[in-house]
C-alpha cells in the first residue's frame, strides 16, 4: 500500500513536504478548515515550489466553504506550479461548517460543485448557479495563469457513506475517508460506487472504465516498542487527536442528530459528558462550536488523555506491533484502499519516517 501524510497549514509546512518527498511518500495533504487551520492553497503553493515529485492534496474543500470558480482557480493555479501533481478532495464541509456553528451542505450540492470543478479544471465550460440565476462560465485568461492541460485527481469524502460513494461513482472520482478502518465498510463503499457508475446516464468521462479511481484513508499510526502498553501515554498522545475529534463531533451533534452519540457505549458516553464539562459548554449551547473545536486535530493536552478510550483508539487509529499493523493494513488493501494517510501531531518528521519504513 502507498503512504502519505495530512497536516494543518502553518509556517514551515513546506519543510515537512520536502521531508515527506525525501522519505519516498506518495502524497502530502493539507486540511481545509478555515476557522482552525491556515489556508491550504497558500501552504500547498509553498510545497509545490519546494518539491518536485510528491503529489499535493487538499483534504478536503467544499461548496460550503468556497465557490466553484474560486476553488477551481486555486486548483488550476496550483497545477501550474506542480503540473499533474494536484489532488482535490471534495466534501460536504462537515467539520469546517461545524466550526462555524453551521450544518454541512447536501450531497446534491456537493455533486454540483464537483461537476463544476472537474469541468473548469479540465478547460471545459460549466453551468454556474446562484439562486435562480444560471450562467455558462469558463476560464477567460490564457497563457500561464492556470494549468488545465495536466489532469487533477478528484476524490470525494465518504462521510455521508453511500450518498458520497454514489457521487464518486457518477463523477468518476476516488474516495477519501477519515478513521474508517473497517474493511467491510470499504467493500460497501466500493460496491455503491460501482453501482452508481454503472447506472448513471450523466457520468463523468471515464467513470464507466474498468479501472477504479484511488481510495484513501486518513488515520494515525503508532508502532509499539517491545513491551509497550498499547494504551499508554505515548499511544494516547499519537492517536488522541482523532478520538477527541470524534467526541467533539458527537457532542456537537448530540441534540440535533443524536444517532452518533446514542450509538456510543457507556464509557464513551461518559467521556463525551466529561469533554462537554471540561470545555464549559453543553450539547445545546448555541456557541458550543467555539468551545469544542479549538486545537482541532492538534496534539492533545495531557489532562485529556483519560478521554482517549482504548475502544475509540482501536476503531479510529492503527496501534500495535509491526505484525499487527501490517495485518490490518493488508486487510484494508484487500478491501480496495490504495493509500494510507497519517495525520501526525507529536513529532511529524519521526512519525513520517516510521510510516515510510513500514510501508515503502
Amino acid at each position: 500500500m502507498r503512504a502519505g501524510v495530512v497536516v494543518a497549514a502553518q509556517p514551515g509546512v513546506e519543510d515537512l513536504a520536502v521531508r515527506a518527498e525525501e522519505l519516498g511518500l506518495h502524497s502530502f495533504w493539507v486540511n481545509d478548515t478555515p476557522m482552525v487551520h491556515g489556508d491550504p492553497f497558500v501552504a500547498l503553493s509553498l510545497c509545490a515550489k519546494a518539491t518536485g515529485r510528491i503529489r499535493l492534496g487538499i483534504g478536503v474543500t467544499s461548496p460550503a466553504l468556497r465557490s466553484a470558480p474560486a476553488a477551481a482557480s486555486g486548483l488550476a493555479s496550483l497545477n501550474a506550479l506542480a503540473p499533474g501533481r494536484i489532488i482535490c478532495g471534495v466534501g460536504t464541509g462537515n467539520t469546517a461548517r461545524r466550526t462555524l456553528g453551521m450544518r454541512p451542505t447536501s450531497a446534491a450540492r456537493l455533486e454540483e460543485f464537483t461537476v463544476a470543478l472537474q469541468d473548469l479544471c479540465a478547460g471545459r465550460p460549466t453551468r454556474y448557479r446562484e439562486g435562480d440565476r444560471v450562467r455558462d462560465i469558463r476560464f477567460l485568461h490564457a497563457g500561464g495563469h492556470v494549468n488545465t492541460a495536466d489532469p487533477i485527481e478528484f476524490v470525494v469524502a465518504a462521510l455521508l457513506g453511500p450518498k458520497a460513494a454514489a457521487v464518486a461513482g457518477r463523477r468518476g472520482t476516488g474516495l477519501i475517508s477519515f478513521g474508517l478502518l473497517d474493511p467491510a465498510a470499504w467493500h460497501a463503499l466500493h460496491d455503491t460506487r460501482r453501482r452508481a457508475a454503472a447506472q448513471s446516464t450523466s457520468a463523468a468521462p471515464g467513470s464507466h472504465t474498468a479501472s477504479r479511481p484511488d481510495s484513501y484513508v486518513v488515520t494515525s499510526l503508532h508502532l509499539l516498542d517491545e513491551g509497550e502498553d498499547p494504551h499508554g501515554d505515548a499511544a494516547r498522545d499519537a492517536t488522541g487527536h482523532l478520538v477527541l475529534s470524534l467526541l467533539a463531533f458527537a457532542a456537537d451533534t448530540a441534540a440535533e442528530a443524536p444517532s452518533l452519540a446514542e450509538g456510543l457505549g457507556p464509557d464513551e458516553r461518559e467521556a463525551l459528558r466529561r469533554l462537554l464539562d471540561r470545555r464549559g459548554t453543553s450539547a445545546t449551547a448555541p456557541d458550543r462550536h467555539t468551545k469544542l473545536y479549538p486545537n482541532y486535530l492538534g496534539r492533545i493536552a495531557p489532562q485529556d488523555r483519560d478521554l482517549v478510550l482504548p475502544s475509540l483508539m482501536n476503531t479510529l487509529a492503527l496501534v500495535g506491533t509491526r505484525d499487527d499493523l501490517l495485518a490490518r493494513i493488508t486487510a484494508l488493501e484487500q478491501a480496495g484502499v490504495d493509500e494510507l494517510l497519517i495525520q501526525p501531531v507529536v513529532d511529524p518528521p519521526s512519525e513520517m519516517a516510521r510510516l515510510a519504513e513500514l510501508l515503502t
